[in-house]
């Protein structure tokens, strides 16, 4: 498959994640809890021994620079312009401008998913996979963040529906800005790499740290673990 395909099918993680929240499923919101753990494990896992070598590789030390600036942009759109949001159910009741500044902020980071595939794919195709497996798993918990949000501050299902659908769509324009723009071909691995870095360790993360029990920071290791298994098993 193509990379602008499996940016496709991840964006079903966002619709599936809109809907459980607009059924109000609370079993399925227990389980993308989990999903959210095990995701950030993974996710972190594959941008350190993943994604940071390669990038290294072909940018040499001014990749260095080009992670940071990844990493700084994701922290810019989703706490220093926008207020700030939290990853998973939102329950309390916020502006509409908190909605569209949630909005805003997280259409940059799913652009940035579709850049990674198609970065990830451009290397090897096993890169390319393990990175989407690590952005469908998180595209569950990105999709009930924005479908709360929206309903928390007076939209109704199908906007809400609608906006998780349209964060998806996202993903697959960043592999179509990938193909066409020369810059992202060159360093789109390095700066995907620093948002991959703060999406798992400083949105996702701080979600279940804060929670009581021993569960998910279990699943959070068995999630970096298992990089090392899905890995062997594309080689």
């Amino acid at each position: 498959m193509t990379p602008l395909l499996y940016a496709a099918i991840a964006v079903v993680g966002n619709i599936v994640g809109g809907v459980v929240v607009i059924r109000a499923a609370k079993g399925g919101l227990r389980a993308i809890q989990g999903s959210l753990a095990f995701s950030a494990g993974f996710m972190i896992a594959v941008a350190l021994l993943g994604m940071l070598p390669h990038a290294f590789e072909a940018g040499g030390d001014e990749a260095a620079v080009w992670v940071l600036i990844g990493y700084l942009l994701v922290h810019f759109t989703q706490h220093t312009l926008v207020p700030h949001f939290h990853f998973g159910e939102e329950t309390h009741h916020v502006s509409k401008g908190t909605g569209y500044a949630a909005m805003g902020g997280l259409l940059l980071h799913m652009l940035f998913d579709g850049v990674a595939i198609a970065s990830g794919f451009a290397v090897s195709t096993e890169l390319g996979f393990l990175l989407f497996v690590a952005i469908l798993l998180h595209k569950l918990p990105e999709g009930v963040t924005i479908a709360s949000i929206q309903l928390a501050s007076g939209f109704d299902g199908r906007t809400a529906l609608i906006s998780a659908a349209l964060l998806g769509l996202a993903t697959v324009v960043g592999v179509v800005v990938h193909d066409a723009v020369a810059f992202l071909a060159a360093h789109g691995l390095a700066l995907s790499a620093g948002v991959t870095i703060y999406v798992a360790a400083s949105n996702l993360v701080p979600e279940f740290q804060h929670k009581r029990g021993k569960w998910l920071p279990l699943i959070f290791f068995i999630g970096a673990g298992s990089y090392f298994l899905a890995r062997m098993a594309v080689q």
